[in-house]
């Protein structure tokens, strides 16, 4: 469920240079050792203190795995964290691509899984987004409605979707049009993900570029199945980059719009936990700054 647009371009291009075919990146589990493993669910553990500890009962999570600097992205995979889950109390509802089938699914992960989730194991970062009262409630309410969330899941995905496309979908998209459908109060129907992103962006969304940098990318549409480009205007695709959903381009829509929001980042670097608050990034590294909670892994 690694659905990471830009780490998935890594993959992309890799394959295309090698004239492989179909890599198959997304659904593999990551295998850690034990020591590794515990690291890992201790970080979801405080992850999970962190949403107690708000008082509320929904947030907008993210997750980084890769390096991912050479796209300018430490976020790649959001979902929204709900308490009140039928699965578990703070399992995440996301979108994934399926492999096997070939198109792109809804799944309540649990918490710890999310997490663990995270392709590096050496380095990993968690984003915890946490909204003004009226703003939670809403969406609340709709990511639980089992029939309006579904509604707003496209039939095909790609990981570099355009964001104001209906064409297909990625992981983040599907998180930012549930954020329009709750907070514009939209009623159901077939054609809610255009009118989703017709508030989108009535309201100021606006997904900054990823610069690609490489043409070698722009051949990997045909190596990897859930990479494409025709659903991008062709002065983005002329200039290497695109318009996509990614955490970063939906926290600052969320910040924008509800400046009464609260964000919390928890990493840790294989010998701590940092636990930073505020819209600044955490030091890169995961390096503690004055204020920060720390807490020993060893």
């Amino acid at each position: 469920m690694r659905l990471l647009w830009a780490a998935v371009l890594v993959a992309a291009a890799n394959a295309a240079q090698a004239g492989a075919s179909s890599p198959r990146f997304c659904d593999q589990a990551q295998a850690h050792d034990a020591r590794t493993q515990d690291r890992l669910l201790r970080m979801a553990a405080v992850v999970r203190e962190q949403l107690d500890a708000s008082g509320q009962a929904v947030a907008l999570v993210a997750r980084a795995g890769l390096n991912l600097a050479r796209f300018g992205l430490r976020y790649s995979h959001a979902g929204v964290s709900l308490k009140a889950s039928a699965n578990a109390p703070w399992s995440v509802r996301q979108l994934y691509y399926a492999c096997d089938e070939g198109r792109p699914r809804l799944f309540d992960q649990g918490l710890a899984g999310f997490v663990v989730g995270s392709d590096d194991p050496a380095v990993g970062y968690v984003s915890i987004v946490l909204l003004p009262a009226d703003a939670a409630a809403t969406l609340e309410q709709a990511a639980l409605d089992n029939a309006l969330a579904l509604r707003l899941l496209a039939g095909r995905y790609s990981a570099n979707a355009f964001a104001f496309g209906l064409r297909y979908q990625n992981c983040n998209q599907w998180v930012v049009e549930l954020l329009a459908a709750a907070w514009g109060g939209l009623a159901d129907g077939d054609d809610l993900r255009a009118r989703a992103q017709q508030w989108l962006a009535g309201h100021g969304y606006d997904p900054r570029p990823v610069e690609v940098g490489s043409h070698a990318l722009m051949f990997a549409g045909p190596f990897v199945p859930w990479i494409h480009y025709d659903d991008h205007p062709l002065d983005d695709r002329y200039a290497l980059h695109f318009r996509t959903s990614v955490p970063r381009t939906i926290e600052a829509f969320v910040h924008q719009r509800l400046p009464g929001a609260q964000r919390i980042e928890v990493c840790h670097d294989g010998r701590q936990i940092v636990v930073h608050r505020g819209w600044t990034p955490v030091g890169e590294g995961c390096v503690a700054a004055a204020g920060d909670a720390v807490l020993p892994l060893d």
